[in-house]
């Protein structure tokens, strides 16, 4: 496993992360003992990020982190975790907390669930409208300076948020998402984290599983499963974006590589400052991500990539309306 820094002020990491959120919500059901075998895989292979949220499953999905890494040796694993979102008990969306009293009580439940010490990275989900980022900042800094936390993180905010953040402490890295068909952070927050050192963990990286090379235009959608209301998977937005994925496919077939491998190569080539982060249920697929590191992409390849998928190709936002008003990423 390869290695990749987290900034000028982060963590060491894998060059690949895991991202956790669909072994307990939004995806439709999953499996309990296949997502803690796939943790553990991920670990064996030499994984060292877990990425998760404390409202993925309203806390299950750090109970079930914490019983995965409970035999682990702690400090070989990178912890990022969200927090921030707020939700019923039925699951329903009600908005965003970021305000200094709840950094400390969302934390205080995370380290319990998650059964550890400190987090390594922690960050808002969102940009609370209602707190400045100064604020939301400056609470977990005096958890960095108690030894709770080890770095801070932003997620989906715009270059005028980062700069405030950074100004308060510094940010190790921005979580957003980003891939063939999610190239929006190329215009701005790119440049700007790397004008202030800051790394990127870029979720998404398989559009939710548009660009696995497994989704097709005939697929049942469970319940449960938030793609079910998501534009791009929607009548004619979906048959366009399928059309790119076969474009994707000839070119991955000329290099013997899944569609799968060719997207994350791709966000792997775009800089050692970015991590990507999949979102391996199973084995088979963790195992598959992880063979996208053996990929290598010449300079004609990625123009292939490109003219088969240029930016802003992909038809549909990549959230719904009310979603895409929350993201200051957006703006």
């Amino acid at each position: 496993m390869q290695d990749r820094e987290l900034g000028t002020n982060g963590p060491q990491v894998s060059a690949l992360g895991l991202g956790a959120m669909g072994m307990s919500d939004l995806y439709g059901p999953s499996d309990e003992t296949e997502s803690i075998a796939t943790v553990h895989a991920a670990l064996d292979a030499g994984v060292t990020l877990i990425d998760t949220g404390d409202f993925y499953g309203m806390g299950h999905n750090e109970l079930l982190i914490g019983r995965a890494l409970k035999d682990r040796v702690r400090d070989q694993v990178a912890i990022s975790v969200k927090f921030g979102a707020q939700r019923s008990p039925g699951g329903a969306w009600l908005g965003y907390d970021a305000s200094p009293n709840a950094v400390q009580t969302a934390l205080a439940y995370t380290l319990r669930r998650l059964g550890t010490d400190y987090i390594d990275v922690y960050r808002p989900a969102r940009l609370d409208p209602t707190v400045p980022i100064e604020d939301t900042v400056g609470a977990i800094a005096e958890m960095v300076k108690a030894g709770y936390v080890r770095h801070i993180g932003l997620s989906e905010v715009g270059a005028e948020t980062i700069r405030r953040a950074h100004a308060v402490h510094p940010i190790a890295d921005l979580q957003i998402e980003y891939s063939l068909l999610s190239r929006g952070p190329e215009r701005a927050i790119i440049p700007t984290l790397r004008e202030l050192g800051i790394g990127m963990t870029a979720y998404g990286v398989l559009s939710r599983g548009l660009l696995s090379g497994h989704w097709s235009k005939d697929r049942d959608v469970v319940a449960g499963d938030f793609r079910g209301l998501s534009p791009r998977f929607q009548g004619e937005n979906l048959d366009h974006n399928l059309r790119l994925v076969e474009a994707l496919r000839e070119i991955a077939e000329s290099k013997a590589v899944s569609v799968a491998q060719i997207a994350i190569a791709w966000v792997l080539s775009r800089g050692r400052d970015i991590v990507p982060l999949v979102g391996a249920r199973r084995r088979e697929r963790l195992s598959e991500a992880i063979g996208a590191l053996d990929v290598e992409l010449s300079p004609a390849d990625l123009d292939r990539i490109e003219d088969a998928v240029p930016a802003d190709a992909a038809a549909g936002d990549r959230y719904a309306g009310a979603q895409m008003q929350t993201l200051d990423s957006e703006r």
